[in-house]
This record gives C-alpha cells, structure tokens and sequence, in this order.
C-alpha cells in the first residue's frame, strides 16, 4: 500500500491518499477540507478513488466529505455511528471556527469494532476507540503493519477529551486495550503531526508510557 499524506485546512490536519498498488485503487481518508489539493494529488497519482473513509466527525476530518464524495462519485464509510451528532453540528461547527459553511452528509456504512474496509485488494481492520470522540475508529493493516490512528494518539502525546463526548479516561483505556496489542512494531499515521510507532510512544509517551 502507497500512502500519500495531504495536511489540509488551517488545522493542518493529515488527510491520507491510500492506494493499493497491485489495483491502483484507492481509498481517502479523512478530506477535512481542500478538495481541489485532494483531487490534485488524487490525479497525479493515477488511482482510482473507491470510498471515502472516515475516523471521526470533527470537522477538521469530514468537513468536506459531501462535496468530494459528490465529485468522485463515491461512498464514505464511517466513523462509527456514535459520532452522528458531531455529523448533524457541521455547521455549528464551521460557524465556531470561522469557516465557511458545510454540506451535511450520511455515510453509507457506519463502522464498528470487528469490522473490515477494503479498497483494491488492500483489506484493513476497524477498531472502535472511543475518548476523542464518542465514535472514533481507527484503521489498521497487519500486512503493512501500518495503523491510522485520527486524533487518539500522536507522537508524544493523545487527542484533547474536552470537547462534547470527550472522556479522558475512556481514551487510555481505548489507546491501551485497542492499539497497544496490535504491536510495537507497528508504525500510526495520526491526525496531526509526524508518524510515530506504538513502541516509541509506549517508551516515551508522557500520557501512556508504560
């Protein structure tokens, strides 16, 4: 699997271009917003876009599901169905931080714990890790040994839990009951920021440092 990483919005949050390379079918994850720069990267790189894929709902990740799902034609899977009212807040949403209004949307599967995506031949398991936001899900690859992990964890730190829905508590549990066991050796792609590896967060990381 090739992975392109596209920090969009002010946020800077990492949007993923993820394409199988025996297909050259792809998958997008979170198009939180610059559906132009997405559409750009999507073109040079030749692939075909199959399905929007989605971690959570804040707006930074979604904002701009609807528009490019309309434009490439494609569904979005995603997140877990506890993050529906985030979804219905688009707009509350985009008024608080001063952007330009968004299109709401349903995705056409909501995911869950045990669940399975798949683009090309790439197949990829759904872990449910609520804290960030009540219906937060992660993606991971045991062939590639890669995980996208949105805004649970980063390098040298975790998501934020004060916004509605948000439980600090529930977030260690969901970093060390859900990603922990899937090994050390495994590299994440956050929300934000540079990759890291469980192993290293679990030496170095102040909040879930063993």
């Amino acid at each position: 699997m090739k992975v392109t990483i596209l920090p969009v919005t002010p946020f800077q949050q990492n949007c993923l271009l993820l394409v199988c390379e025996e297909t050259n079918r792809a998958a997008i994850v979170d198009p939180g917003g610059d559906i132009d720069e997405i559409l750009e990267a999507v073109k040079r790189s030749g692939a075909t876009v199959e399905k929007i894929l989605l971690t959570h709902a804040h707006i930074d990740h979604c904002g701009g599901t609807a528009e490019l799902a309309d434009r490439l034609g494609v569904p979005v899977e995603g997140p877990h169905r506890d993050d529906n009212f985030w979804i219905t807040a688009l707009p509350q949403q985009a008024q608080m931080f001063g952007l330009r209004p968004v299109r709401l949307f349903t995705p056409s599967r909501w995911l869950a714990g045990g669940d399975t995506v798949q683009f090309g031949n790439v197949e990829m398991e759904v872990r449910h890790v609520p804290g960030h936001t009540p219906g937060h899900v992660i993606f991971f690859s045991p062939a590639d040994r890669l995980a996208i992990t949105g805004d649970v964890l980063f390098a040298g730190s975790i998501g934020r839990t004060d916004f509605p829905g948000g439980d600090y508590d529930t977030l260690i549990c969901s970093i060390k009951s859900e990603l922990w066991p899937l090994g050390d050796d495994v590299t994440f792609l956050p929300g934000h920021g540079p990759p890291s590896t469980f192993g290293e967060e679990r030496r170095t990381n102040p909040f879930v440092a063993d």
